[in-house]
């Protein structure tokens, strides 16, 4: 394992006046490198070949326009790992900002244990996004005492309307969903789903199943400063999925036509900006005050920067509460919050991800911090 002295150390070498954000090239890349710009930091952006015009030609900068300075193009995304690729990041003096692709095409172990360039957040936690790790996000959820779904252990157990999370057999990284409310339209749709060769027999044995909550689904992403201990609400969104959202916007009788021949699958796709009212926005904070105290209870450095409770606001008898069943602890993937109000209500103009971030490694330079908020 990596330690933080190790870290230290690196960052002890660091030109501090010509420190470069770095980012893999896909996810929030863009927002990274937009907000690292706006607070006068170089960028370089690790793109896998054959997904590089993004940040290579379309988005570079020139001319006074575009914000990605330097790409640095590998085979794979893994190929990050490199001593090689390592040692010009370091010459770059560079913090990288990690993202879901940071984990997803990466092993946990090999950023925990090979990866010596600083990271801009939390980098043993990530990892706790995964199902099937001990003390993950539900286990921290818990013991915030955040509600969060009725979750069934073994299928028999399903006694009402349940979804079940399961890996896709060609993307073990993304989930294939369905739903279901009885043990046998379970094994009937599990079924049918390894026949056509979507998930795999194996894989529900790491599924899990949630009581489908009713609500009005949003994500709440959050940005908590170790610099000055505090919790920031950025804004608010929810996905957009496909072939759901196409199928949602058939009128009811061609969908329950098209669902003879075609299933419900929740493939992200993006996201849009949503708003709640104002008399939730307690409730929300209170939810992400508990998390950001459990995760420091349970990990010593505890939340940096970015992460989000995505759930639903459900009605109860006379009152709305908030689900969560889902969280992110790294920067999420929408760029959208940023036309939410809620960052622009704290510092009087909306302020996005990146911006936020990059704020925070300038005033962590301008500290003599940045071993409080890298590791």
């Amino acid at each position: 394992m990596i330690t933080q002295k190790q870290i230290s150390k690196i960052l002890e070498t660091y030109d501090k006046n010509s420190i470069t954000i770095g980012v893999l090239g896909g996810h929030s890349a863009l927002d990274v490198c937009r907000g690292a710009h706006s607070h006068g930091f170089k960028t370089i952006v690790v793109a896998q070949k054959g997904r590089e015009k993004t940040y290579a030609k379309y988005y570079k900068r020139r001319e006074g326009i575009g914000f990605v300075d330097d790409v640095i193009v590998v085979n794979k995304f893994s190929d990050i790992t490199k001593k090689e690729i390592q040692k010009e990041l370091r010459k770059r003096n560079t913090i990288f900002v990690h993202n879901r692709y940071f984990w997803v095409y990466f092993n946990f172990k090999d950023i925990e244990n090979k990866f010596l360039v600083p990271i801009y957040g939390t980098r043993d936690m990530v990892k706790l996004e995964e199902r099937d790790v001990p003390k993950n996000q539900y286990y921290l959820l818990e013991k915030a005492g955040i509600r969060t779904p009725k979750i069934f252990k073994y299928p028999k157990k399903i006694d009402g309307l349940a979804i079940v999370k399961v890996a896709e057999a060609k993307r073990g990284y993304e989930r294939a969903f369905f739903l279901c409310s009885s043990y046998k339209d379970y094994k009937e749709k599990s079924n049918e789903l390894i026949n056509k060769k979507i998930i795999k027999k194996t894989g529900l044995n790491k599924a899990v199943i949630e009581e489908y909550v009713i609500g009005a689904h949003v994500n709440f992403n959050f940005f908590y400063s170790p610099l000055n201990n505090e919790l920031e609400l950025m804004g608010t969104d929810t996905r957009r999925q496909t072939n759901l959202d196409g199928i949602l916007r058939l009128p009811a009788t061609e969908q329950l036509e098209v669902l003879k021949h075609i299933k419900p699958k929740l493939i992200e796709t993006g996201h849009y900006a949503v708003t709640i009212k104002e008399s939730l926005l307690e409730k929300a904070f209170e939810l992400g005050e508990r998390f950001v105290a459990v995760a420091k209870k349970f990990h010593p450095v505890g939340i940096i920067g970015p992460f989000a409770l995505q759930g639903a606001v459900v009605a109860e008898e006379g009152r709305e509460d908030i689900v969560i069943f889902d969280v992110s602890l790294r920067i999420p993937g929408s760029p959208g919050t940023l036309f939410t109000p809620y960052s622009g209500y704290l510092y009087g103009y909306s302020i996005s991800y990146g911006e936020r971030i990059g704020l925070e490694i300038k005033k962590a330079l301008e500290m003599g911090k940045l071993d409080l908020i890298c590791t």
